[in-house]
């Protein structure tokens, strides 16, 4: 798995310039696109109207494409030359269950469906890379672009890589993208190591016995035990993971009764988990069970704990990170790239891929806005000509095959 990283060349300046003047000249069409995407948001797995559009424009560009995998997942193949690397870049397409509250004249027209995320910006950077890759691309290799469902929550990148995506489109690195709000717009981070949290979630009941709330004696509350839960639940992050470590532990639900004067059999807790390292991961998955059962029977309760592992953490691979940074340098100079740019503690199911392939995911500012999963954000339309300049300087620099005559041209 892994042909040699290209070097950088000096001349590279000249060719991003010239990328970045003609992808933003025909940008305006991929600004329409976006915004249609965007008032058509479709759901995990429901991506059939999306999906089917990306088919049909890779196919006009002359990309070999492949439909059906993981139901609504598309990669779009291109081979040229002789060279022998395989490159894989990967774009979401999903919506979230969110009704927007934007106003703008492009919302959503599916009720309680909205692009509150960016993939429809994700789906079309990807495209306008696409479109001159295939027409005006100099590399030399095998590209694959992977158009994944399915990333809010359902896992779509483990689903196409269960399907065999990468045994039937071998990649030597994969690489994603993923706007940011509130970095500056058209700046980039990147980051080793660690990029973005794992994310598991926990439902626990906690079971007593009922009774009127004004003979609480002959009760077991379960009210009061989920109380001393949730406030227990506070230690694990501050005295069992490491201070140098990240871990989070949230309730973000509680219910249980209905009346002020009745206590209920039962209450139950959400809970998500979050964590960068997979040992802080596995802690947090042994001590929120351990904590919530101890105190309930502490009270007389019981605390029955369902955790269920989500998305690992985001994992950047630092030689594959080390030259996305660099093509951002290379490609928009240092003063757009992020040199402190941090890990982020949301999570992402690109992070399957990175288990299986070398790779990193990229940040990409979305200057200032409404946070990601709000119902009033928007993808910028300006940080699209940059992120498509991206995608197409990464995807020469990295397939060439060496200091051939024409490598100066190409980098």
């Amino acid at each position: 798995m892994g042909a040699a990283l290209p070097v950088q060349v000096t001349s590279g300046s000249d060719r991003a310039e010239q990328v970045r003047r003609s992808v933003a000249s025909s940008i305006g069409e991929f600004k329409a696109l976006r915004r249609d995407l965007h008032q058509h948001p479709e759901l995990s797995f429901q991506e059939f109207r999306t999906a089917a559009i990306v088919a049909e424009r890779l196919a006009q560009w002359g990309y070999e494409v492949t439909t059906g995998i993981a139901g609504t997942g598309v990669v779009g193949t291109l081979r040229r030359g002789r060279g022998e690397r395989r490159l894989g870049i990967r774009a979401d397409m999903d919506a979230l269950p969110i009704q927007e509250t934007t106003s703008l004249p492009y919302a959503s027209e599916n009720p309680g469906v909205m692009h509150a995320c960016g993939h429809d910006g994700h789906t079309t950077v990807l495209l306008a890379a696409a479109r001159y890759l295939a027409q005006e691309g100099l590399w030399d290799g095998t590209l694959h672009l992977i158009f994944q469902p399915a990333e809010e929550g359902g896992g779509g990148a483990r689903q196409m890589i269960a399907e065999g995506l990468f045994e039937r489109f071998p990649c030597d690195a994969v690489f994603g993208l993923h706007n940011w709000p509130c970095v500056e717009a058209g700046h980039f981070g990147c980051v080793s190591g660690p990029a973005m949290a794992s994310v598991d979630q926990a439902l626990i009941t906690v079971r007593g016995k009922g009774g009127h709330g004004a003979a609480p004696q002959d009760t077991v509350d379960p009210v009061v035990a989920s109380a001393h839960i949730i406030t227990a639940l506070q230690s694990v992050v501050s005295r069992n993971v490491d201070p140098l470590d990240m871990g989070v532990v949230t309730v973000g639900s509680i219910h249980g009764g209905h009346a002020a004067n009745v206590i209920p059999e039962s209450v139950e807790l959400k809970i998500t988990a979050r964590a960068f390292k997979p040992e802080v991961r596995a802690l947090l998955q042994r001590r929120v069970p351990e904590v919530a059962r101890a105190q309930a029977e502490s009270f007389g309760a019981t605390a029955e704990v369902d955790y269920r592992l989500g998305y690992p953490a985001v994992i950047n691979h630092d030689k594959e990170t080390a030259f996305a940074r660099q093509v951002a340098l290379d490609t928009f100079g240092v003063t757009a790239v992020d040199a402190g740019f941090r890990p982020r503690t949301a999570s992402e199911d690109f992070a399957f891929m990175l288990l299986k392939r070398p790779g990193s995911y990229v940040f990409v500012g979305n200057g200032d806005g409404a946070s990601l999963h709000s119902p009033y954000y928007d993808f910028n339309d300006a940080i699209l000509a940059p992120s498509a300049s991206y995608w197409v300087r990464l995807a020469e620099q990295f397939l060439v095959t060496g200091p051939t005559e024409s490598q100066e041209s190409i980098a």
